[in-house]
């Protein structure tokens, strides 16, 4: 990677090669242009994604089509409801001159997926917790780091309940975005159809690497940002917590609302939105633009918000 003479020009060059992979990704995903979005951007603000639609939606292949753009080393966890968590961290076993030797799980990749992790119970969901947060996993008292950039994109199927786990709220909250996907418009169903149907392969050319990430993630967290932009994002979570003053709407149907680590993920990823948009500092309309999938998952409807059939998307939307 050429070293950038400024901040603006490493800028517009991040501007640049997201139009770059978003391009090399439309050659498999179709329709997901949000959710491509979304995920890129995750990576880009050193965040987890967690992306929840119902089977088909090709949620496993986006996560698999983006690693091969990134040129990084990449492991998929089927989370399935006998697995351990030494399935996923590793194990210390004895080698042949009967010492311990620790071999290294699949969480020792850049790129995890955890497709399904809904389907593992809570003690192996929490192995996850310590990698997501620390970067680092302990075994037998001893701290492994792991390799940077690092990446987990879940996979969670909304219908099929049975033989499932809830996510634990701090598990939840450790996800930078809770991405939705949805059906197919007509004509984007139309092409999925002609183009997987067919006897055409498409390859996938990987674009960056390690040390460009590593570099874009920097830079991400360099973009200035105007006070009124944070305090209008921190006014925003706060708006979502009950018995505030504020806001009379959440005290009627909210349970609980965003934390902290919510105000954080508004600025970072407001920040991230304005540079691959083309600007080179957010505004409120970068807020608002990745709001729904940040606040969706760290805010808990009270009994009264589900029995009068009012969603959590409709509650952020009147807030916003």
């Amino acid at each position: 990677m050429v070293p950038f003479k400024t901040d603006v020009e490493a800028a517009d060059a991040l501007c640049a090669m997201y139009k770059r992979l978003n391009t090399e990704i439309s050659k498999v995903i179709i329709g997901q242009d949000e959710a491509v979005r979304l995920v890129l951007s995750a990576i880009f603000c050193q965040g987890h994604c967690l992306l929840v639609g119902v089977p088909g939606l090709a949620k496993t292949l986006l996560i698999n089509t983006i690693a091969k753009t990134l040129s990084l080393d990449f492991k998929r966890i089927q989370f399935t409801p006998d697995l351990m968590p030494s399935d996923i961290l590793g194990a210390e076993t004895l080698d042949s001159n009967r010492n311990f030797k620790f071999i290294k799980g699949p969480i020792f990749a850049n790129v995890i997926l955890a497709d399904e992790i809904n389907r593992t119970p809570p003690k192996t969901q929490s192995a996850l917790l310590e990698a997501m947060q620390e970067y680092s996993v302990t075994i037998g008292g001893q701290i492994y780091p792991l390799q940077k950039p690092f990446f987990v994109l879940a996979t969670q199927n909304p219908i099929e309940q049975e033989g499932t786990y809830s996510l634990p709220e701090a598990q939840l909250d450790r996800f930078i975005f809770n991405l939705t996907l949805d059906y197919p418009s007509f004509q984007s169903e139309v092409d999925i159809v002609k183009s997987t149907t067919s006897n055409v392969k498409v390859d996938i050319q990987p674009i960056l690497g390690v040390e460009e990430i590593l570099a874009f993630q920097q830079l991400v967290r360099k973009v200035p940002v105007a006070d009124n932009v944070v305090e209008y994002a921190v006014k925003l979570v706060q708006s979502t917590r009950p018995n505030n003053t504020a806001n009379q709407l959440a005290t009627k149907y909210l349970e609980w609302g965003a934390g902290p680590r919510a105000s954080q993920n508004l600025v970072i990823a407001a920040k991230c939105n304005a540079i691959i948009s083309g600007k080179y500092s957010p505004d409120i309309e970068d807020v608002q633009a990745v709001a729904l999938p940040i606040l969706r998952h760290r805010i808990v409807r009270n009994f009264k918000a589900e029995a009068e059939g009012i969603t959590v998307e409709d509650l952020i939307k009147k807030m916003l």
